[in-house]
């Protein structure tokens, strides 16, 4: 009975339908949302419904206003949110202008402006959530909170192309905290300047946005580090960039999954997808320097980290041992990244020790990022454990088929191959496939789809595979579709 969204059943509609749910959560807190359901059940148990029906579920339970919000289902296209802020010391004023769009997508050229929950939180110098009392917004001055209690989260209904929320009651000039727990799925873009990211990423208190301008900070020195390779300059880290992975990695009043995924850097394709041109070759020159530098400046965390998280006892699958093998398991590979024969033999220690298949596997992994006959007898001991065992097996093809080490073309530095190499691998395995498996086929051969992406001589190379693909014998009617497309884009 749950409602479908234009009755496409795709991924995409799957993960923007839970995001459009989790925005009636936001919206009307967790004892609103629970009503909204109760009448949503009450209404409509056994029966085949729309969205708009859940929508009037949530709506009438609330009284609420939705002005717009029915929207998000109807227009295609991620909307672009952009925030410029501003502080009137004399009045004591927070003020943040919001602007919405929708690109054009094919079909719908025109978009209108929807509802969009913006949850937002102000931080002092010292790093603490500022009270919030009173928003100025559409000529009226609103109380943030209707029961008088202390409140250093609100969120901001943005529903029109352009308007301005105006915070009073602020003594200094607070560094904003925009949309916490990722209110809304949008593309943010605001005027946050480097030093406002480095102190949300050392101080905030919601774990999104610490999580987020740490990635925002992470993309933007591998963008200027890719440019000052492809122009021979010296590459050098941020020292502020430094300290910040430092004062994440040793506060131990954070929750270590968060912490694990705050140091994880983002992958070479994120990056790629930030360029006009993609260069594979630097975004992983780049991406390999940062990783062994932070290792290298860092080492004592990381190293106290992978002692600190170490477990001798029994597999518990719970949220406590689930995070503290998930960081234990990405400091370790960070010093394996410095091929120092020390920290090799803390990876093998790892995998002898370990009394789950998640710790052995990740202390594989790392073993693996580095060629020798040390990996080479792990990864043969491993097969030998596990090789009556088909998804295990998956997953050890799997490690060496992405690795960084020539042979194979999972990586984009192997994929991407200046010589074409990757191509012309990928090509004749998606055609020995095809008569296989022409599923597979054709989700492998989608890897072609953005040759357009790269240096000229890449797209010939990407170019001539798809054609020889398109130009064999009894070709798969899921791979045709598959790479004419690809070529055709």
């Amino acid at each position: 009975m749950w409602p479908c969204l234009q009755c496409q059943n795709t991924v995409t509609v799957y993960e923007k339908g839970a995001e459009v749910v989790r925005m009636y959560k936001t919206l009307l807190g967790s004892q609103g949302f629970r009503k909204g359901m109760d009448l949503y059940f009450k209404r409509h148990d056994g029966q085949a419904v729309t969205c708009e029906d859940f929508y009037a579920a949530m709506r009438d339970a609330n009284d609420a206003d939705f002005a717009n919000f029915l929207s998000w289902y109807s227009q295609a296209g991620t909307p672009v949110v952009k925030v410029n802020t501003s502080y009137n010391a004399e009045g004591h004023t927070f003020s943040l202008k919001i602007s919405q769009e929708i690109p054009p997508t094919p079909g719908q050229s025109v978009k209108e402006p929807t509802l969009i929950p913006i949850a937002v939180g102000l931080l002092d110098s010292n790093g603490k959530d500022i009270p919030l009392s009173s928003i100025y917004h559409n000529g009226a001055l609103e109380p943030v909170s209707s029961s008088g209690q202390s409140v250093s989260t609100t969120v901001l209904r943005v529903t029109k192309k352009e308007e301005e929320f105006v915070f009073t009651d602020i003594f200094e000039k607070p560094v904003p905290s925009l949309l916490r727990g990722y209110s809304a799925p949008i593309r943010l873009q605001s005027d946050l300047t480097e030093d406002d990211l480095f102190f949300l990423l050392a101080n905030d208190s919601d774990e999104f946005n610490r999580w987020e301008a740490g990635q925002i900070l992470a993309r933007k020195l591998m963008l200027n580090l890719v440019d000052d390779f492809q122009n021979n300059k010296p590459l050098v880290l941020n020292s502020n960039f430094v300290g910040g992975f430092k004062r994440i990695l040793t506060d131990s009043s954070l929750d270590k999954e968060f912490v694990a995924k705050a140091i994880t850097l983002p992958g070479e394709g994120e990056i790629m997808d930030l360029m006009e041109v993609a260069d594979p070759d630097a975004v992983h020159t780049v991406r390999s320097f940062i990783r062994k530098q932070l290792a290298s400046e860092l080492k004592s965390e990381f190293l106290s980290t992978v002692e600190n998280n170490k477990s001798s006892g029994e597999y518990v699958f719970d949220h406590s041992n689930m995070s503290r093998r998930a960081l234990k398991n990405v400091a370790l590979a960070y010093l394996a990244s410095l091929e120092d024969q020390e920290f090799t033999d803390l990876a093998l220690q790892e995998y002898k020790t370990a009394t789950n298949m998640t710790e052995q596997f990740a202390a594989l992994a790392s073993i693996a990022q580095n060629p020798g006959k040390i990996r080479d007898d792990v990864l043969a001991d491993f097969y030998e454990k596990w090789q009556n065992d088909y998804l295990v097996v998956n997953k050890w093809f799997a490690l060496q088929a992405v690795s960084d080490i020539p042979g194979f073309c999972g990586s984009p530095v192997n994929f991407h191959a200046k010589d074409g190499s990757g191509y012309e691998f990928l090509g004749d395995i998606v055609l020995q496939l095809d008569k296989i498996n022409p599923q597979v086929a054709s989700r492998m051969v989608s890897a072609f789809s953005r040759w357009k992406r790269y240096d000229e001589t890449r797209q010939k190379l990407a170019k001539a595979q798809l054609e020889k693909i398109l130009s064999s014998n009894g070709l798969s009617e899921n791979v045709f579709e598959i790479a004419s497309k690809s070529l055709a884009a």
